[in-house]
């Protein structure tokens, strides 16, 4: 395993993480006795697997159901000083609801202390607010630090760039959980900000968010040859310095495997790399036009600022995918949580499109005239039945 300083934590971070939420149970809280004991195994066979691989940064939540429980089954008996272990509450307008929330986690993990306590979903003003305000959640969070049952605080966020910003230049938080990766590299600004305060660096979900690619379409397969895309997509993040650790959301032991081939792949990052780039690159172009891929994103609404409260970005992101490299059942599976995802995935579908008018929201876009008739194509492709976050599912 390989690792990297974590910002100003000082932590020794592997360069992947175990993350939490794809082996446990139930996505809502059962007593340990309704968890099946094969489940358990198979939890407490991928914590061992990881941990003797070098993955000593276990990662979980409190809204991840089951997950905090059967991790306090496994993780007393493992020795803690070598673990660097992390939990998530999201902030809410009542800090008091907070701290509990928090020590139900301590309660649930069988530990003294975590290393890591991040705010879970600093996603937009609200929740930016309930965590900064006088006497708010980050305020709570920097108690439990002093009482030493939080070594370092830090946030995860499915928020805009803008918003990820606004929290990091606080200058409040030693690291931060966001997404970014070949598909979507929106955030960078983030993490280049996130660089200048010495901050950890954390990657959500690269393998699902960043693709599906634990099932990649063939055109995607063949795209990123001689790499698979799952390897391609971890060098692509890991070449960046500024990256400090992918969460691997591991369902069972042998989850690894792939990742771990990127150790020896990345003193070669520079020459993998850019021919694989290059063809994706020009694929795009060739199935959507060299304009298209140019300038589509420029002057798109948020949501909040479009009728309906279409979510444009992240539809025409979607079709560019979906079409470029035929990343069909990704692009259903994101757009059909449009309007089910509260603020963790804002906007609606592009659904009764004939009925707005969407002149002034889009008075700044290049592709004004057309991108109507574009949301209404992408509905027909991507829409079908309406999906719930996995913390909602059963």
């Amino acid at each position: 395993m390989q690792y990297r300083r974590f910002g100003r934590t000082e932590l020794m971070m592997p360069i992947f993480s175990c993350g939490g939420m794809r082996y446990q149970y139930r996505w809502q809280d059962l007593p340990l006795s309704d968890i099946p004991a094969e489940n358990q195994a198979n939890l407490e066979a991928t914590i061992r697997q990881a941990v003797d691989l070098g993955i000593t940064h276990i990662e979980t939540a409190r809204g991840y159901g089951t997950s905090e429980l059967q991790l306090g089954q496994i993780l007393p008996k493992l020795p803690r000083q070598k673990l660097i272990v992390q939990t998530k509450v999201s902030p809410t307008a009542d800090p008091e609801e907070f701290r509990q929330t928090f020590e139900q986690s301590l309660q649930n993990l069988g530990l003294d202390y975590v290393d890591l306590l991040g705010l879970h979903g600093i996603n937009n003003t609200n929740t930016l607010n309930y965590s900064l305000g006088n006497n708010g959640c980050l305020a709570v969070a920097r108690q439990l630090q002093s009482a030493g049952k939080v070594r370092h605080v830090g946030f995860s966020t499915h928020g805009s760039t803008s918003i990820i910003i606004q929290a990091i230049v606080t200058g409040q938080f030693d690291y931060v959980n966001l997404h970014w990766y070949y598909i979507n590299q929106l955030n960078w600004p983030a993490i280049e900000a996130a660089a200048q305060q010495d901050m950890g660096v954390f990657i959500i979900s690269p393998s699902n968010k960043g693709g599906l690619l634990y099932q990649p379409s063939q055109r995607l397969v063949d795209l990123c040859a001689p790499l698979s895309p799952m390897l391609f997509n971890d060098l692509f993040c890991l070449s960046h310095p500024q990256v400090h650790t992918l969460s691997l959301g591991a369902a069972r032991p042998g989850d690894f495997a792939e990742h771990l081939k990127t150790l020896e792949l990345l003193d070669h990052a520079e020459e993998l790399l850019p021919p694989i780039q290059h063809r994706l690159e020009q694929a795009a172009i060739e199935r959507l036009g060299a304009d298209w891929m140019r300038s589509w994103h420029l002057g798109l609404p948020d949501p909040e600022q479009t009728p309906g409260r279409i979510n444009i970005p992240v539809i025409l992101w979607l079709r560019n995918l979906a079409l470029a490299y035929d990343m069909l059942e990704y692009g259903k599976m994101r757009y059909n949580l449009l309007g089910n995802g509260g603020h963790w995935f804002p906007g609606t579908r592009a659904e009764q499109i004939d009925q707005l008018d969407f002149s002034a929201a889009l008075a700044q876009s290049p592709h004004a005239a057309k991108i109507p008739q574009l949301l209404k194509e992408t509905h027909q492709l991507l829409g079908g039945e309406a999906v719930q976050r996995l913390s909602q599912s059963n």
